[in-house]
């Protein structure tokens, strides 16, 4: 019984660490991007694509909203919905 539970316990971490999007994120977009999204009214939400975006296009504009002319790839990224997908 004790085996099971401290499997389930490794299985637990490893994978709330593959989940956490600022757990997989380098230290340059993790930085960004918890910059970007402080005042995100769903911070995990704008994490999560800040993080993919800022892998993609290698940049994150500076500031909490705009600037996106800084990063035209960051800008122009689009999702199914033909919405920006980047925050």
């Amino acid at each position: 019984m004790r085996h099971c539970f401290v499997a389930f316990l490794a299985c637990s971490l490893l994978l709330s660490c593959l989940l956490d999007p600022a757990m997989a994120m380098s230290p340059f977009c993790s930085n960004k991007c918890a910059t970007r999204c402080s005042k995100a009214g769903m911070r995990d939400r704008c994490m999560k694509f800040c993080g993919i975006c800022c892998k993609e296009c290698k940049c994150v504009p500076s500031g909490t909203y705009g600037n996106k002319h800084e990063c035209p790839c960051y800008r122009d990224k689009l999702n199914s919905k033909l919405k920006p997908k980047c925050p």
